[in-house]
């Protein structure tokens, strides 16, 4: 019976046999996942001090209130970043089809070059970069 839904599955793209080694892999996962945990619960050591149920900083001692407001360029600089970096994602597709989209994809991503490079500037003009406080 074996080589039968084997035949099936391999006629039928789009059969529910074909999914069943993701299932089972991921049921594996699952229950390995949850023995392992059990396993580290039970057989670990349960000994709770004063000292390991403290907060621990990098092995710095924690010094002042955590709730202090930050400047507001780290935070512009971390959405600039994820900004460009998604931008620089767009050229892997042009890359991988350059060939195939011809002159026109190369004035299109021209066109988008010079979108981020005008984008890039007005940054640098707006002073988004500089670090004096």
């Amino acid at each position: 019976m074996g080589p039968i839904l084997l035949q099936a599955a391999k006629t039928d793209l789009n059969s529910s046999i074909n999914y069943l080694p993701i299932a089972i892999q991921l049921l594996f996962a699952v229950v390995f996942l949850a023995a392992m945990m059990l396993l580290t619960h039970w057989l670990g050591p349960k000994r709770q001090t004063a000292d390991k149920l403290e907060g621990f900083e990098s092995g710095i001692p924690s010094v002042g209130n955590a709730r202090q407001p930050v400047a507001i360029k780290y935070f512009l600089v971390a959405i600039l970043f994820v900004l460009f970096d998604v931008e620089v994602i767009f050229f892997y597709p042009y890359a991988v089809n350059f060939r195939a989209l011809g002159w026109d994809g190369f004035k299109a991503v021209l066109m988008f070059v010079g979108f981020f490079m005008a984008g890039f500037f007005y940054i640098i003009k707006k002073g988004a970069l500089t670090w004096e406080d």
